[in-house]
């Protein structure tokens, strides 16, 4: 079963929406995988996050990276849906 996407806040105040996975990790390492994850911008602006520095669709970082996590709006998930078909 696929996760339910959520909207991310960072402490490097990205705003993401992606599916996220807590992993097994030792102490310091990454420890939350983000599948699909994508940058929202002005207007609902959905834009692949990294994108200029790589292919992957799964990017591991760590928890403490991570200020709010929450269930996206319904024009948002309806968005990001959109863009992922």
């Amino acid at each position: 079963m696929e996760n339910q996407p959520k909207f991310l806040k960072l402490t490097t105040q990205e705003t993401l929406i992606s599916q996220v996975e807590e992993v097994n990790a030792e102490l310091g390492d990454p420890n939350c995988k983000l599948t699909e994850p994508f940058e929202v911008g002005q207007g609902l602006n959905l834009t692949p996050w990294l994108m200029e520095y790589t292919n992957d669709n799964q990017i591991m970082i760590r928890s403490e990276q991570i200020l709010t996590m929450c269930d996206p709006n319904p024009k948002l998930l309806a968005k990001y849906k959109d863009v992922l078909s």
